[in-house]
C-alpha cells in the first residue's frame, strides 16, 4: 500500500509539472528561452524557486542527520554563505549583467582567451555533472527502497524513468518552464519540512513551546567551535568556507547565475539574490532542529537508528511516524530533489552548448536541433554517473559534494579572483596545465598534513585550490 501511494503521487506531481511546461513552452520554445527565458522572468518567483534549487533533496536528508555527529555547527557555514551571497550579488552580477553573458564562462574568453575559457566551463561541467549526480542518486535510491524495489524494478530502471520524467517536461524550454516549476517544488519542500516538524512535535507530546525547550535544551544544540583549531568544525575554517562555497558553487556555477541572467534587471537579479541567500539562515536552521527532533523521538520509543546518517530521516518518516509524515516527507523529498535536478541538466545543456560547441553562431533551426540532441545526451550522462555513484557509495553525500567542489570549483575560484583582481594578462594556452596542477598539490598536500601533522583539512581546501590556481597563473603572467 505505502510504495502504491508514493507512486502514485509521484505520477501526480509530476502531471502538474507538465501541464506547467505545456502551458510555458507553448508560446516560446527556442533557444533565448531555453537559456535565458527570455530574460523576462519577474525576480521574487527566480528567487523562491532558487530556494528549492539550491537546498536540494541531499540537504533536506543530510543536514537533520548531521546532528548526530557535529550537532548544530553546520550553521557556522551557513552564516558564511550569506556573506558569500553579498559577493555574489555586488561584485560577480554586475559585471555579468554588464557583458551580457549567456554563460558566466564567457568572461574568461573576454578576460583571457580561448583556451582559459574552455577551461573554466570544462572545470564547471565535471564538478556540475558528479554534484548534481549525487544529489539526484540519495533520491533515486530512497523511492527504490521505498517503492521499486518491492516491485523488484531494479535500480537502473528506477533512475532511467526519473531522469525521462525530467527530460519531459524540461527539454521544449529548459530554464523558462523550469523558473515556475521550480516556484511550485519550493513550496511543496518547505511546506513539508513545516508539516514534518509539527507531526513529529506531537507525537513526542509537545506544543511548540516545548518543543523550542526540547531543541534548545538538547546536547546538540551547539552551533559554535572556537576551541579546537584540529577540528574541521572550527568556526574560522567553517566560516570561511562557507563564503568561498557560495561563491564558487552559485556565483561561479552556471545552474545557479542561469536564472539569475534571466530576470529583467540587475537590480532585480540582485533582489532575487539577496532574498533567496538569506532565506537559506532559517531554512537550515530549522532543518537542524528538525535533526535533534528526530534523535528525540528515537530515543523516545527506543528505535534503533541506521548507521548511515543519510537515512535516518527517510526511515523514521516512512516507518514510524505515521501515514500524514510519509505523505509530506514523499513530496518535499521529491520536490527538493528535482528543483535541483531539472536546472543542472539545463544549465549543463547551456554550458556544452554554447562554451564548447559554440552555437550562438549557427543558423537558428540548427542551433536548436544541437541543443535538443545535447540535451538528452546530458540525460543519459546523468543516468550513466548515477550509476556508478550507487556503486561506489558514501556515508554523507552532501558532506561528498562539498568534497568533490571543493577540488573542482577551486581552479574556477583562482581564475575568476585573477581576472578580477589584477590587470594582467596570461598565457593562455598554458592556463590549463595551472588549473588542473592547483588540484593536484592540493590533495598531496592534505595526505601530508595528516600524516605528519594529524591535521584533517575540510573544505578550507578549496581557498588553498583557489590561490594555487591564482599564483599559478601570477607565474603565467605577461610582461606588461
Amino acid at each position: 500500500m505505502t510504495g502504491t501511494l508514493i507512486f502514485v503521487i509521484i505520477l501526480f506531481y509530476f502531471s502538474i509539472l507538465l501541464i506547467i511546461s505545456h502551458l510555458i513552452s507553448r508560446k516560446s520554445s527556442d533557444n533565448d528561452a531555453f537559456f535565458l527565458g527570455n530574460r523576462k522572468s519577474p525576480w521574487i518567483v527566480v528567487a523562491i524557486g532558487m530556494i528549492g534549487t539550491s537546498i536540494s533533496g541531499v540537504t533536506f536528508i543530510s543536514v537533520p542527520g548531521m546532528i548526530r555527529h557535529i550537532d548544530m555547527t553546520y550553521m557556522q557555514m551557513v552564516f558564511g554563505f550569506f556573506v558569500g551571497y553579498l559577493v555574489i550579488a555586488f561584485v560577480l552580477l554586475p559585471i555579468y549583467y554588464k557583458l551580457r553573458l549567456t554563460t558566466i564562462y564567457e568572461y574568461l574568453d573576454q578576460r583571457f582567451g580561448f583556451f582559459s575559457y574552455k577551461t573554466g566551463a570544462s572545470f564547471f561541467l565535471l564538478s556540475r555533472v558528479i554534484g548534481s549526480a549525487a544529489r539526484l542518486y540519495l533520491v533515486a535510491m530512497i523511492l527504490q527502497t521505498l517503492v521499486f524495489s518491492k516491485w523488484n524494478i531494479p535500480f537502473p530502471v528506477t533512475v532511467i524513468g526519473i531522469i525521462l520524467l525530467i527530460w519531459g517536461y524540461t527539454f521544449r524550454s529548459g530554464v523558462k518552464t523550469i523558473i515556475w516549476t521550480d516556484l511550485l517544488q519550493t513550496l511543496c519542500f518547505l511546506s513539508a519540512i513545516i508539516l514534518i516538524i509539527w507531526q513529529v512535535s506531537s507525537k513526542m507530546g509537545h506544543g511548540f513551546g516545548g518543543a523550542v525547550d526540547f531543541v534548545t535544551s538538547s546536547e546538540h544544540f551547539r552551533i559554535f567551535v572556537f576551541d579546537d583549531w584540529g577540528s574541521k568544525q572550527h568556526f574560522l575554517k567553517q566560516f570561511l568556507s562557507g563564503i568561498f562555497i557560495t561563491v564558487v558553487m552559485s556565483g561561479l556555477d552556471q545552474d545557479i547565475m542561469q536564472k539569475n541572467l534571466t530576470c529583467k534587471s540587475l537590480k532585480e537579479a540582485r533582489k532575487n539574490m539577496l532574498s533567496y541567500g538569506f532565506a537559506f539562515i532559517p531554512i537550515n536552521f530549522i532543518l537542524l532542529c528538525l535533526g535533534i527532533l528526530l534523535l528525540g523521538f528515537a530515543d523516545q520509543f527506543h528505535i534503533a537508528l541506521p548507521d548511515v546518517s543519510d537515512k535516518i530521516l527517510p526511515i523514521l518518516a516512512t516507518e514510524y511516524l505515521g501515514f500524514p509524515v510519509l505523505v509530506f516527507f514523499t513530496i518535499g523529498i521529491i520536490a527538493a530533489a528535482f528543483a535541483s535536478a531539472d536546472s543542472a541538466l539545463a544549465s549543463l545543456t547551456t554550458s556544452v552548448c554554447v562554451d564548447l560547441l559554440d552555437i550562438k553562431q549557427k543558423e537558428a533551426e540548427k542551433a536548436k536541433k544541437i541543443r535538443l540532441n545535447v540535451h538528452f545526451l546530458v540525460n543519459i550522462l546523468f543516468i550513466i554517473v548515477i550509476l556508478a555513484i550507487n556503486y561506489i557509495g558514501s556515508d554523507s553525500i552532501i558532506d561528498a559534494i562539498y568534497k568533490v567542489a571543493s577540488y573542482t570549483y577551486g581552479p574556477l575560484l583562482g581564475m575568476f579572483a585573477f581576472g578580477l583582481f589584477t590587470k594582467w594578462e596570461v598565457k593562455d594556452r598554458l592556463v590549463p596545465y595551472a588549473a588542473v596542477a592547483a588540484p593536484i598539490l592540493c590533495y598531496v598536500t592534505e595526505l601530508l598534513l595528516l600524516h605528519f601533522f594529524s591535521y584533517k583539512v575540510g573544505y578550507e581546501i578549496l581557498m588553498m585550490n583557489g590561490l594555487l590556481t591564482f599564483v599559478g597563473l601570477w607565474v603565467l603572467r605577461r610582461k606588461m
